[in-house]
């Protein structure tokens, strides 16, 4: 894959979490410590992506397509952080209660690691994603839930 589709995805990342983390809501509800781990997550339209980035990664890029990011660091005894492999288990429902069960799957930008799944959604849909995150070397998963509204038209 093109170096500069990889440098896309990743300022896209950072971009949508530094939004996500200075928005409204407490910046807590994108981010859990739990033990030596941070997991840090968040979901957001596809159409957000650029089509060659998305494209470059096998994502549908569509009004009706969220992208769920996830990311998992081990904390070390000197107070630095490094990726680390995990695995993640993902469902979204919606207000009907319909559910998806969703397929992250690992990807790789140097040190770092993100698991990547998408989800349908409709115009100015809310999902609750429920996340099971078993950080590698941990015998007990990590359970996390958020809500995230989709406005993919605007």
């Amino acid at each position: 894959m093109p170096a500069r589709i990889k440098r896309r995805l990743s300022a896209l990342i950072a971009a949508a979490t530094l939004l996500l983390a200075v928005a409204p809501v407490s910046a807590a509800e994108n981010m859990l410590e739990s033990g030596d781990f941070v997991i840090h997550y968040n979901a957001l339209p596809t159409t957000l992506l650029s089509a060659e980035v998305a494209r470059g990664y096998g994502i549908t890029r569509s009004a009706n397509r969220a992208l769920l990011n996830v990311s998992v660091q081990r904390r070390g005894d000197d107070g630095s952080s490094a990726a680390t492999n995990a695995v993640v288990k993902a469902a979204a429902t919606n207000p009907n209660g319909q559910r998806q069960d969703l397929r992250p799957r690992r990807v790789q930008e140097g040190e770092a690691i993100y698991y990547l799944a998408e989800a349908r959604i409709s115009p100015q849909d809310t999902l609750l994603f429920e996340l099971e995150i078993t950080p590698d070397g941990t015998p007990q998963p990590v359970r996390l839930q958020f809500q995230q509204e989709f406005f993919p038209e605007q």
